[in-house]
């Protein structure tokens, strides 16, 4: 993967993780029934659940990738349509669903129980499930290590997740008001799906080995 790939998996990354879903969601839901350390131990959750997400995917579809042309094709379609269905879902409906509790203040919570919630949101939830499945190989190369490919796109993944949580968390706590403006709101998803459309019809364009 060289690095005009990275850059551009690095886009999509971005776009994916920082659109509000329901890791973000309970993360600003942490912060403000609780307080950022709950943030944290939820965050750790979601982040390893997405490192075992990427570890199936790695073995299972990095496997088929590098032996057919016509998996990566699929793959490839399914993943813009993917990408533009969350786009459009997002501009048109995605703050409607974009709900939070008023509830605030207490620190009396079972950080266990704070850690389990957030592995099991990243684990259960479709959308990396999606993104590692479907993405993934895109930006894959058969000239190099699997392996080391899925490493370096995993780890970039993991540390967006968790700036981007914690982030939410930490924003939510000083400016609560922010997120209960529906225009506001509004307007967010409609920026960020009309990028999630962009990526996702730039999608049919990439050559095996994530070529634009």
């Amino acid at each position: 993967m060289d690095l005009h790939n990275y850059l551009a998996y690095l886009v999509i990354s971005l776009l994916t993780i920082t659109s509000p879903g329901a890791a973000i969601l309970l993360a600003i839901n942490n912060a403000m029934r609780y307080d950022l350390k709950a943030v944290f131990f939820s965050t750790i959750g979601n982040v390893l659940g997405l490192f075992l997400l990427s570890l199936v995917a790695m073995f299972g579809v990095g496997v088929l990738i590098k032996s057919s042309d016509w998996f990566f094709l699929i793959l490839k379609i399914v993943g813009a349509l993917y990408l533009i269905y969350l786009g459009l879902r997002h501009a048109l409906t995605g703050h409607k669903h974009f709900q939070l509790s008023t509830t605030g203040g207490s620190s009396n919570y079972s950080t266990k129980k704070i850690f389990t919630n957030g592995f099991l949101v990243a684990a259960t939830n479709p959308k990396p499930i999606l993104f590692f499945t479907a993405i993934f190989p895109l930006f894959l190369s058969k000239d190099h290590s699997m392996v080391l490919q899925f490493f370096i796109m995993t780890v970039t993944f993991m540390a967006i997740s968790f700036a981007s949580l914690m982030t939410y968390g930490y924003v939510s706590k000083k400016a609560k008001a922010w997120f209960f403006d529906d225009r506001r709101l509004s307007i967010f998803y409609k920026i960020s799906g009309f990028a999630f459309v962009l990526m996702g019809v730039g999608m049919f364009f990439v050559e095996k080995g994530g070529q634009w």
